[in-house]
């Protein structure tokens, strides 16, 4: 996704992601890879819960899961994947921001 960080940023989006791992292996990933999108640590899985994309396989991850939501909260679009391994094409995500 970091590639495409620039063109979801023109489209109007942002790009979040929450990873199930501490604080201090969040920053060790970022830095590794290079991220400049924020990227959020959640060791206790308030928002996998909360959204209930628990990994059926493994809970102490979520499975792949894209969101787009508008400005106003809603949620506009979804892919949920069954476990991990499943990512969205940039090119959908950018099409549904283009339908926002």
């Amino acid at each position: 996704m970091q590639q495409n960080y620039a063109q979801i940023q023109a489209a109007g989006g942002e790009l979040i992601t929450i990873s199930s791992d501490g604080e201090a292996a969040t920053k060790q990933t970022v830095q590794n890879h290079g991220l400049k999108f924020p990227v959020l640590a959640d060791p206790k899985l308030a928002s996998v819960e909360a959204y209930n994309v628990v990994d059926p396989f493994n809970n102490r991850i979520a499975r792949p899961t894209t969101y787009v939501i508008s400005r106003d909260g809603t949620i506009r679009w979804k892919f949920v994947d069954v476990r991990l391994g499943g990512r969205v094409p940039p090119a959908t995500i950018l099409a549904e921001l283009g339908k926002l």
